[in-house]
């Protein structure tokens, strides 16, 4: 019988495929600044809320612009607002940008191309050399 159930949860996951999920449902989330002793510099450090815990390890599904960090080694982010609004030029939140770690090394993107992208969501607290959110094995959708 656990056997049987088990089939049908994997079958069942398989059939509904990634979360389709939007920006507000990233906002869950508070930051807090803190010193960075490695680095002597301040950081805001997120503590995320239980709506975006629930998304820990799934894959999802999230539209937004994106925008080339490195072009040269294939290091993009994925964006609620378009380059001159994003967290980085404009005054977004870092909840307003997710690092994309593609499954295929070789893509290329204009600055805010608008793209639907799906991989499975990392949540990152704590390693500066990277963004809160980074989306795994990446692809992009549409």
């Amino acid at each position: 019988m656990k056997t049987l159930a088990m089939i049908f949860m994997l079958s069942y996951t398989a059939v509904t495929g990634p979360l389709i999920i939007n920006w507000k449902k990233l906002a869950d989330v508070e930051f807090t600044r803190k010193l960075n002793k490695e680095v002597s510099m301040y950081f805001l450090y997120p503590t995320f809320g239980p709506t975006v815990k629930a998304l820990q390890g799934k894959e999802i599904q999230i539209k937004g612009y994106i925008i080339p960090v490195d072009e040269n080694e294939n290091i993009y982010v994925v964006s609620a607002q378009p380059m001159a609004m994003c967290f980085f030029c404009g005054g977004s939140g870092p909840e307003s940008i997710m690092e994309l770690q593609f499954k295929n090394k070789k893509q290329r993107f204009k600055t805010d191309e608008v793209r639907t992208v799906k991989g499975v969501l990392q949540l990152n607290p704590t390693d500066i050399e990277h963004l809160n959110y980074i989306l795994k094995n990446a692809e992009v959708v549409e």
